[in-house]
């Protein structure tokens, strides 16, 4: 598989977000997260036009197959800039002018922002959904259902996480490869001690969805739902602990700050700076990219777990293909969805061209990454720890409906904690503070 990139979240604009959010708060409709109840879902029985927007490199010979077999559903497609670069904020413009388009690619992190506009359609009485669901791992297809009983999109692709680290450098050493978090913690006091130029990872400012999945993997719930009601806790135990555990760290000098994906992280990784990487599948093409002269030096293991003898995981990236409200064709609209989502060839163009790790319990038995990045890796099968990774991601995590306004909330706490000033425990209680403050801003209710 061609996976050099980050996921899109790292690429994000804030601007967007919040405009987007102020178009749809002022006039797309009030914000109740109870969606209307699934209306009847029979296919039109004509020819039918479909109108698609997406960011994913390929999609459009994806579609073109499509409409080479199905002439009755004609899908027109129009590739976008990524989610929060601006396409997302001309979604939701579309959904108050109800011009939007059938389908759009959306991320799992902002489901929510949609759904609690009114912005999704519910596809879960069109012909196949139910039947569909078992062929996608479970949690993609609990975000697809944004907190309730309804499917308002059909998951893409995933990125369940796991530790990237330097073989050689923890033989070197002779560091056990960490298996929990606690091993890992003294493993950073042996490298560092053996080589001060050495720190065991880096924490980015910048890359809260990191550090979400870190706290997905250890059982923390940013956000809950009560009826129409959203609860925030920033600050749960489970948050409270990865935050506690990363702020000891980086007290001790014991992890670098660079900021993922610059230029002097990619040197770090190259220059064997810096021993491993908490990352997701994805990362397994970014790595190579990044670090070339390391070729065959590195290795990948599930995540440090908080209990021995667990087997748990988070989630870092992945998308959806999402029905919009207003669609006059949703039964034709969610079948367009099944099949891009885990018909063979179509999955075969999106891996190949748009570098996805798919959602399909198939498509992931079946994963491979590409020769080269597997002799990067020493011969490694990296995809079958990814693969246990993913049976290890919790169902119940939800997200917010304004994650970026509470990922910028993070980010400017978390770069005050790397300067000195404040830790990470006051960044996360300050940004659900402020998340509560957004919410409200926006009509949005909140739980006390």
């Amino acid at each position: 598989m061609v996976r050099t990139s980050p996921p899109t979240n790292r690429l994000r604009r804030l601007g967007a977000a919040v405009a987007a959010l102020a178009l749809v708060t002022s006039g797309c409709g009030s914000a109740d997260t109870a969606a209307p109840a699934a209306a009847a879902c029979a296919p039109a029985g004509g020819k039918v036009e479909l109108s698609f927007w997406s960011w994913l490199p390929g999609i459009d010979q994806a579609v073109a197959l499509w409409n080479q077999g199905h002439p009755d559903i004609h899908v027109s497609v129009e590739q976008t800039p990524q989610g929060n670069q601006g396409t997302y904020n001309k979604m939701f413009t579309a959904l108050k002018a109800n011009q939007a388009p059938d389908l759009g690619q959306v991320e799992f992190d902002s489901l929510p922002g949609f759904r609690v506009q009114q912005g999704l359609r519910d596809i879960s009485a069109c012909p196949g959904v139910a039947d569909a669901k078992s062929k996608f791992v479970d949690w993609t297809w609990a975000q697809a259902s944004v907190g309730g009983d309804g499917v308002f999109a059909i998951p893409q692709d995933t990125g369940p996480m796991g530790l990237f680290y330097r073989k050689d450098l923890f033989e070197k050493y002779h560091v056990p490869v960490p298996a929990t978090w606690d091993e890992y913690a003294e493993a950073a006091k042996t490298l560092h001690a053996a080589d001060p130029g050495l720190t065991i990872t880096h924490f980015p400012q910048k890359d809260v969805n990191w550090f979400a999945g870190l706290v997905w993997q250890a059982g923390g719930h940013w956000f809950t739902q009560d009826g129409r009601q959203w609860k925030v806790n920033l600050t749960d135990p489970a948050s409270t602990k990865v935050a506690g555990y990363w702020q000891n760290l980086l007290s001790q000098g014991l992890v670098s700050n660079y900021q993922g994906f610059s230029e002097s992280w990619n040197k770090a990784l190259d220059s064997g700076q810096i021993a491993t990487w908490t990352g997701a599948v994805w990362g397994v093409g970014t790595i190579a990219k990044a670090a070339p002269s390391t070729a065959g030096k590195w290795a990948v293991a599930p995540l440090p777990q908080w209990t021995k003898g667990e087997q748990r995981s988070g989630n870092w990236g992945g998308s959806t293909t999402a029905v919009f409200a207003g669609t006059k064709h949703p039964a034709e609209a969610a079948q367009f969805a099944l099949w891009l989502n885990s018909d063979p060839q179509a999955l075969a163009i999106l891996t190949a061209q748009g570098g996805i790790y798919p959602a399909t319990v198939a498509a992931q038995g079946s994963a491979k990454a590409s020769p080269e990045n597997t002799q990067f890796f020493g011969g490694q099968d990296v995809d079958a720890v990814f693969r246990d990774a993913g049976k290890g991601v919790s169902q119940d995590f939800t997200w917010g409906p304004s994650m970026e306004q509470t990922y910028a909330h993070v980010r400017d706490g978390f770069g005050a904690a790397l300067s000195g000033s404040g830790t990470l425990g006051k960044a996360l209680s300050d940004a659900g503070a402020a998340t509560i403050t957004d919410l409200q801003r926006q009509s949005i209710p909140v739980a006390k």
